[in-house]
């Protein structure tokens, strides 16, 4: 765990108690701040008293005594209303921050020599794959490298900073829009398509979030931008007139100047005076499709701005084992293939895993986004049938009535369950695949819950025929 530093003797009022809440309060309190917590669900607050941490009603609490408020990045700061703690924390004067910029402020208390490098990563998909396969890459060159933020581990709870650190971090625009004063020694933002406008109040302000990751940046540092989509282009734009650090355009579908792009899956490097390639990733078996050479672009830049050799990034990028719940195969029963694909929480997200398979029979559904399943129509002819599930079932139907075949389900089990039994009644070579194309928050915590549960019924499938055929 990280102690907060430049707490010490001041009062924090803690809203939130799930991974990331408890984690700072217990972060704030070992930096000598007195916290309070609270969350208004019974269970969470439960949670804290076993932990032994003090939970304090806010609702009936004097805001005046507070230093700050920490809130969780999942709460409302300004859309669609803001949450009751922000008013109240407003209303008093108190100042509103999240857990990164927490990490951020310890690192500014830490003497020069102490201080970790800070890799940031951003963008509507593909975050958690770059996160995931840039730690890969640092370990793999003998770095110590600490992977969390918005995958796997809280920022908080990675283990206590040092100077020859270097801290991966997946950073959501929910964290961003809490986060004032971090400084990314490289900052990458992968793409931008609409997502959780509803959150930001619309497309600007979900882009000027996006943007926040390059806030504080100077001579020295690196941004690392795609150039494949128009709101990116806009943004490396604009870096790159300011002039104020190293800019690394990356692209997945055309050659740059002075950047990493990716051409039918074979990786260039044009930062230096001459383009060379870097790798073949058809021969990186967990980074397949369009989609996975940006994210390598990506990776490749921020790593090359930790002074890593071009042929060890390669070597790295052949050895990434690929990551949980992003077009993961589970395993295979008969002539039938499972592919987890729970982290695809928009329609974007899911077109790359529906793009990856020729045919599928598709378990989609949960809390829909904006535009629900319609920009993946150009798809639809892949869909053996589709089993829809949660709140989104009956728009989704609605979306594919006459352009695929459907069932409404209702829960995941019952989906995997009747998915399972018509493809291998089929005869044929099949494949099951999770990719909502929805948020969780209807049935599961979050895509990862969800995406535990889909493997756990797979194995309870597996294990179901082996004993029938034993």
């Amino acid at each position: 765990m990280i102690t907060v530093r430049g707490f010490s003797g001041k009062r924090v009022a803690v809203f939130g108690l799930a991974r990331t809440g408890l984690t700072a309060a217990r972060a704030l309190m070992a930096g000598g701040a007195e916290v309070a917590c609270w969350d208004e669900k019974p269970a969470a607050q439960d949670a804290a008293r076993a932990e032994g941490l003090p939970v304090v009603n806010l609702q009936a609490a004097d805001w005046s005594v507070f230093d700050a408020l920490l809130l969780s990045p999942g709460v409302p700061l300004t859309h669609p209303t803001p949450h009751w703690t922000v008013q109240r924390a407003q209303a008093a004067g108190v100042e509103i921050l999240g857990d990164v910029e927490l990490f951020a402020r310890t690192i500014a208390a830490t003497e020069p020599a102490g201080r970790p490098k800070v890799m940031a990563i951003t963008g509507t998909n593909g975050k958690s794959t770059t996160t995931a396969l840039l730690g890969h890459i640092c370990r793999e060159a003998g770095k110590d490298a600490q992977v969390g933020g918005n995958i796997g581990q809280g920022v908080l709870g990675l283990e206590e900073m040092h100077g020859g650190a270097v801290y991966v971090l997946e950073l959501s625009s929910y964290q961003l829009d809490l986060t004032s004063s971090l400084k990314a020694d490289a900052a990458l933002l992968l793409n931008i398509t609409p997502d959780h406008l509803d959150r930001h109040g619309g497309m600007d302000g979900y882009v000027a979030a996006k943007k926040r990751v390059f806030q504080n940046q100077g001579k020295g540092d690196t941004a690392v931008v795609s150039v494949d989509d128009l709101y990116c282009q806009g943004i490396c734009t604009e870096l790159l007139a300011a002039n104020r650090r190293t800019i690394r355009p990356i692209s997945a579908g055309r050659a740059i100047s002075r950047g990493v792009y990716a051409l039918q899956g074979m990786l260039y490097d044009a930062t230096g005076e001459r383009t060379m390639e870097v790798a073949d990733l058809a021969h990186a078996q967990a980074l397949p499709g369009r989609h996975n050479w940006q994210n390598a672009a990506a990776a490749y830049a921020a790593a090359l701005s930790l002074g890593i050799a071009p042929d060890r990034i390669a070597d790295a990028l052949m050895s990434f084992p690929g990551l949980a719940h992003r077009m993961e195969t589970l395993g295979q029963i008969g002539r039938v293939r499972f592919v987890n694909d729970s982290k695809a929480t928009n329609a974007d997200a899911a077109r790359q895993a529906m793009s990856a398979t020729r045919r599928f029979r598709w378990i989609a559904g949960g809390r829909s986004k904006a535009g629900g399943i319609e920009p993946l129509g150009d798809l639809f002819g892949r869909v053996a049938k589709a089993y829809l599930i949660g709140e989104a079932a009956e728009d989704f139907a609605r979306t594919l009535d006459g352009k695929a075949d459907y069932v409404l389900c209702g829960d995941l089990e019952t989906a995997t369950v009747l998915a399972y039994r018509d493809a291998a009644a089929s005869g044929e070579d099949e494949v099951v695949l999770l990719s909502p194309a929805c948020a969780s928050f209807d049935q599961f915590a979050d895509f990862e819950q969800r995406g535990d549960a889909f493997r756990a019924i797979v194995a309870g499938l597996n294990h179901g025929v082996q004993r029938a055929t034993g």
